[in-house]
């Protein structure tokens, strides 16, 4: 057995920011999460749906591992990323790295891995490993789905070499910080502002706070476009609300994330953008429901509902993002 000495599992929500929080801890910076998923500028809105999928894709979040390249632009990171097609070369790249006594993070698809507690295909899911046997390997995963946990070495391998949506070829990463690391109080600014000017700006409706509207005017669809109402309906509510691909979990993220850059800001655009985007989260939990409601019993005017919350929310999140853009770096 060879495992990495020091790794904790804290509780974390969000895969990317868990893992991220994992190697960065090794190298010496200990970020809350919320600070992570700010400083690499994660929040975001995808309304996407296509031939072939079940349901439409809601996405709260930036695309997979975009916040870890954010991230380590914005602090100055060496970031070292490997991909291969070979399951060999594969194991190689991430057995190395824990031999030689640091964690290395991982993007799969969480599908195969043995303690998921929902079999849907997602091939943006981010771990951290830090140990390995014979027969199994050890991780940290989010608190939903167990922190520190295990799985075989043949359902890792599986997860790793998945092709589909936002899958990667078994890749692995590390990150490491520079002799004289940036001050990362400095650059919370700069996240909040890239931010927002990307939720505002987006190139197509189906993105930032455009694309909370277009969910508004689809939603009352649902009921025709689901296979199985009954399944998919209260299925996307559950992901809003635990997944986070909605919103809540993410509006909470950086809602927290604003709360801690207040102490290191002084600047009223900011406190009213934390202000908003507390409302935001509430509004999206406030969502979640009416949509399980309407697969759960049937009941399509439930959707009306939703679809009334989800307008108010592009209006509040608009308007917290024009207001975060104004924010000063005036400590």
């Amino acid at each position: 057995m060879t495992i990495v000495e020091g790794v904790e599992a804290r509780g974390t929500q969000h895969c990317e920011t868990t893992a991220l929080g994992v190697l960065l801890r090794h190298e010496g910076l200990d970020l809350s999460e919320p600070m992570l998923f700010g400083l690499g500028s994660g929040l975001s809105f995808v309304y996407w749906d296509a031939k072939g999928m079940d349901f439409p894709f809601i996405g709260g979040r930036v695309k997979p591992f975009e916040l870890t390249r954010n991230l380590a632009a914005r602090l100055g990171l060496t970031l070292r990323v490997e991909e291969t097609t070979s399951p060999r070369k594969a194991w190689e790249n991430v057995s190395a790295r824990i031999d030689a006594g640091a964690p290395v993070g991982l993007q799969l698809d969480c599908y195969h891995l043995d303690y998921f507690r929902s079999k849907v295909h997602f091939g943006g899911h981010v771990v951290a490993m830090y140990g390995y046997d014979e027969h199994q390997a050890y991780l940290v995963d989010t608190e939903q789905q167990g922190g520190a946990v295990r799985t075989s070495r043949t359902a890792l391998a599986m997860a790793r070499a998945e092709r589909g949506p936002m899958t990667a070829r078994n890749r692995s990463f590390s990150v490491a910080l520079p002799p004289h690391p940036l001050s990362w109080q400095e650059q919370v600014v700069p996240a909040i502002k890239a931010c927002a000017g990307a939720f505002l700006t987006a190139p197509i409706a189906n993105l930032g706070h455009r694309g909370i509207e277009k969910t508004a005017r689809q939603a009352p669809k649902w009921p025709a476009r689901a296979q199985e109402p009954k399944r998919d309906l209260p299925q996307a509510a559950l992901l809003m609300e635990k997944g986070g691909t909605g919103g809540a979990l993410f509006r909470a993220l950086y809602r927290d994330f604003l709360g801690e850059c207040t102490g290191l800001v002084d600047d009223d655009a900011l406190r009213t953008g934390h202000r908003l985007y507390g409302e935001a989260a509430t509004l999206w939990t406030e969502v979640a429901a009416p949509i399980a409601k309407a697969g759960e019993e049937d009941d399509a005017a439930c959707l009306d509902r939703a679809a009334a919350l989800l307008l108010d929310l592009a209006r509040v999140e608009g308007e917290a993002m024009r207001t975060l853009l104004e924010v000063r770096a005036r400590h």
